[in-house]
């Protein structure tokens, strides 16, 4: 990575954290004409503004409403760049995608879909305040290959163990496994509650998707 390609990247992530949406649109546009990869924009960029907004937001400097104008810049930045995104022809696999039942946060679950679908994945977004069953309902009628289950609140941390429960109840546990993220969950409790992956990251989420079914 260039030093040239790092100051726009600055630029993207400094537009998401002040909250200012006509900036992260002039930061992405910049970014592309001057040749940066979409991808890299919105990983390096965008995706880095965000977690540093969710950091601000874990220490109580920001609060929901500073997040969401965050969120704003972000997919205002987004809008930009998408279409300039290179995606894999052939489908890697099926995720099933989606935040916990009692948590309504999806910042974090959006940006892990729109990775996963960059990187090759078919996803299928189950949205937010998901009950337990939907996912195991949801992963059985699409084949999925993949569940992620996302969470911002440690109030809902269970209820991905309780996914893990119904699909071992339900005898398809073999066949699909399971990742977990958001800003509560670690690699123990990921280990804890039996699931197969767990991502810091929408980067490292498409990392180890793609690894989870032997196509990194």
């Amino acid at each position: 990575m260039s030093a040239h390609d790092e100051s726009h990247f600055k630029e993207l992530s400094n537009a998401v954290v002040e909250m200012d949406e006509e900036r992260a649109v002039a930061a992405a546009h910049a970014a592309l004409e001057d040749g940066v990869e979409a991808y890299d924009a919105i990983q390096q960029g965008l995706s880095e503004g965000m977690a540093r907004a969710g950091q601000l937001f874990e220490e109580e400097e920001y609060f929901i409403p500073e997040l969401l104008m965050c969120s704003d810049a972000m997919y205002a930045g987004l809008e930009v760049l998408k279409p300039h995104l290179k995606t894999t022809g052939e489908a890697r696999g099926t995720v099933v995608i989606g935040v916990v039942e009692g948590d309504t946060h999806d910042i974090g679950k959006n940006m892990v879909r729109i990775m996963f679908e960059t990187g090759g994945f078919h996803v299928v977004d189950l949205g937010r305040d998901v009950p337990p069953q939907r996912f195991v309902d949801a992963a059985r009628e699409v084949k999925a290959d993949i569940i992620a289950l996302s969470t911002l609140m440690t109030t809902t941390m269970e209820g991905m163990g309780t996914v893990v429960r119904l699909l071992e109840e339900a005898r398809i546990r073999d066949g699909i496994k399971v990742m977990v993220g958001g800003g509560p969950i670690s690699p123990g409790f990921a280990k804890r509650i039996g699931a197969d992956g767990y991502a810091v990251n929408a980067a490292e989420a498409v990392k180890v998707a793609k690894e989870l079914v032997g196509s990194a």
